[in-house]
């Protein structure tokens, strides 16, 4: 584990993976929380459009703005002193490389993100360049992808046969090879997210995709047991029975760092 004066990069990612540490990641929206997740461990803050379900209370991600992600991100920024920020581009900010590198220059100059992060697959390998090109480093997220819900037809794992794993796969080598730095795997068989974290060079973080990823992440609110309803499958409270949000988050990056957490009843075999 870094120390607190270590600025973890995308380089010293890598490097966890290569000495087989795992890499604790956690959605993050206002200072405050990043100031609580900093003092637990946390190495990646990932300021995600999951704030429109979250905090705004938005039915899915797809009405987020590109100035809702630059406010948030930007909070975020003032508090960080160590972890890697990283901030989903919305829906539709990537649709041409132009926009791409628009969106990524304001979440980047105003927002203070060091990482920009974008779902889709091997159709996106040339923003995902041109992107790089321009010093832009990137986050890939494949699996389930909440900007296409409604494509999709609801939040369904992916994967789950040999063709729709052999897409995944062939996606994922396809955005590493163009430049991505890091790969979010969300809602695929713990087996498909072990083998490409085995064959990837670049860190796989895991959502809902098994313990045998490089590092894992969930929404903040999930793990504080704020959601309403029923939670998702692979989250899990980490609230129930600690007095504080510190000792929450610090449980979390513990069971992460120990391979413990998700355990057999938060993944999809």
């Amino acid at each position: 584990m870094p120390t607190s004066t270590d600025r973890m990069t995308s380089a010293a990612l890598i490097a966890m993976k290569q000495r087989g540490e795992r890499i604790v990641c956690l959605t993050c929206y206002d200072a405050a929380f990043c100031r609580v997740l900093e003092r637990a461990g946390v190495d990646v803050l990932l300021v995600g459009d999951s704030l429109g379900m979250v905090v705004q209370g938005q039915a899915t991600t797809v009405p987020v703005t590109l100035e809702h992600m630059v406010y948030h991100s930007a909070c975020v920024s003032r508090a960080r002193e160590r972890a890697l920020l990283i901030a989903d581009l919305p829906f539709l900010s990537y649709a041409s490389g132009g926009r791409a590198l628009d969106a990524a220059a304001r979440l980047m100059g105003e927002g203070g993100a060091a990482m920009v992060k974008l779902e889709g697959g091997a159709e996106l390998a040339g923003t995902v360049r041109r992107l790089t090109r321009f010093g832009v480093p990137v986050c890939a997220h494949l699996g389930l992808l909440p900007q296409s819900v409604h494509r999709l037809g609801g939040y369904r794992y992916q994967g789950r046969d040999a063709a729709g794993a052999a897409r995944i796969r062939a996606d994922a080598l396809a955005l590493q090879e163009a430049g991505a730095a890091l790969l979010v795997l969300e809602c695929v068989p713990a087996e498909l997210a072990a083998a490409l974290a085995a064959e990837l060079a670049i860190p796989v973080i895991g959502i809902g995709a098994g313990n045998r990823c490089d590092g894992q992440v969930l929404v903040l609110y999930d793990i504080l047991g704020l959601t309403p309803g029923r939670p998702p499958r692979f989250s899990k409270d980490f609230m129930a029975g600690r007095g504080n949000i510190t000792e929450a988050v610090a449980a979390y990056a513990a069971e992460v760092r120990a391979g413990v957490f998700p355990g057999p009843e938060h993944t999809l075999a």
